[in-house]
């Protein structure tokens, strides 16, 4: 049996008000993208899942389940994914990440795919600590920015796993003034590079630990 993490609100209630209860095999159509009552979504980790529940369901006070899922599946680049047949098995404790942690997620996530130098250097001094100032924020955002708007006359944006870093950095930006300061440099960063570098794997499991090692 396959596992895999689900995040609903207090009530155990998800997408369009979806009643679940613990224990009950639930089943839908595995038809249709996976925005569509065809699929339930699950996270392939409780903590991406946590790390993006802010740009996609959008929880407050979120509950964390760990699901057996088996039928038919459908992936969204690590993101989150969907299964046709599912039940929550166990509630599990919501990992707690600090707006540092999430500032760390994201500016982990562009660094994957954007290698623009001036950014890299002030990314590399806020992970480590040695400068997060809003002024070298700002000029790093204005550089991620100008990129940004060079890379955006390319003709062909194809869905690929460097959208997977867009929203995970883009997550961030939802929570707080200080991730708004610093992080969402990170966010235009990493759009830019989705036109601009060829397809590539994010590793968004190890990206998720490794944010919340300070």
């Amino acid at each position: 049996m396959k596992i895999a993490y689900k995040i609903t609100d207090l009530g155990m209630r998800t997408y369009y008000e979806f009643q679940w209860e613990l224990g009950k095999w639930y089943e839908t159509t595995g038809k249709g993208d996976l925005c569509s009552p065809g699929w339930f979504h699950f996270y392939n980790d409780p903590l991406v899942g946590m790390f993006l529940n802010p740009v996609h369901a959008g929880i407050e006070n979120p509950r964390l389940f760990r699901a057996e899922v088996e039928g038919k599946f459908l992936d969204d680049n690590g993101l989150k994914c969907g299964y046709s047949r599912a039940r929550l098995v166990e509630e599990l404790t919501v990992p707690q990440i600090s707006p540092v942690q999430r500032v760390r997620f994201a500016i982990l996530c562009a660094k994957k795919v954007y290698k623009e130098k001036e950014w890299n250097k002030w990314a590399d001094n806020w992970l480590s600590g040695k400068d997060r100032t809003k002024e070298s924020a700002a000029i790093a955002e204005s550089a991620a920015s100008a990129a940004e708007s060079a890379a955006k006359s390319a003709t062909i944006m194809a869905r690929s796993a460097e959208e997977s870093a867009i929203y995970a950095a883009k997550s961030a930006v939802f929570t707080s003034e200080i991730i708004i300061n610093t992080a969402k440099s990170a966010f235009y960063a990493t759009e830019s590079a989705a036109f601009a570098t060829e397809s590539k794997k994010i590793d968004l499991i190890g990206i998720a630990r490794k944010a919340m090692e300070e």
